[in-house]
C-alpha cells in the first residue's frame, strides 16, 4: 500500500505542478492507466490487509491452501497495477502499450485467489456443519 500511496502523491504532484507529459491531452491514456494502476494497486492492498487479518483471526482454524490463495494473491497484485502502469509507457493514439497484457493475467490470478480462498472457508464450514453461521451470530 505504500508503494501505490506514494504513486498516488506522485500523480498529485504531476497534477498540481502542471506537467505536460502527465495532463496534456495527447497524454490522456498514460495519466488513466497511470491513476488505475494506483486505484488498484491501493485496493489490493487492502484486500491483502484484509486477508492478513481473516488468517490471524482465524489462526485456530488453519486455511487449507492459505499459501496458494497468499501467492496467487501477491501475484495479481503485482501484475494488476504493473499492467496498468507500463501500459501508460509506449502507448500510440490512446492505444496502450503492450505490457497492459499483464492486466488481464493479473485478474484471472485474483479471480483464482478469491474462488480458492472461498472454496476453502466454505469447506470448512460444510465440514463442522455450520453453514457458514456460528454461535454468536
Amino acid at each position: 500500500m505504500l508503494v501505490f500511496a506514494g504513486l498516488g502523491l506522485l500523480l498529485e504532484t504531476l497534477q498540481g505542478f502542471k506537467v505536460g507529459a502527465y495532463l496534456d491531452v495527447s497524454n490522456e491514456t498514460r495519466r488513466m492507466l497511470w491513476r488505475l494502476a494506483h486505484a488498484h494497486g491501493t485496493l489490493l492492498g487492502v484486500v491483502h490487509v484484509l486477508f492478513g487479518l481473516m488468517m490471524r483471526t482465524e489462526a485456530d482454524r488453519p486455511l487449507p491452501k492459505a499459501h496458494l490463495v497468499s501467492q496467487t494473491l501477491t501475484l495479481a497484485s503485482l501484475l494488476v497495477p504493473s499492467g496498468f502502469f507500463l501500459g501508460g509507457f509506449g502507448f500510440v493514439g490512446g492505444d496502450p502499450g503492450l505490457a497492459v497484457l499483464l492486466v488481464p493475467i493479473g485478474a484471472v490470478l485474483l479471480i483464482a485467489a478469491l474462488f480458492l480462498l472461498g472454496a476453502s472457508v466454505g469447506s470448512e464450514d460444510a465440514a463442522k456443519g455450520t453453514g457458514g453461521r456460528t454461535k454468536d451470530r
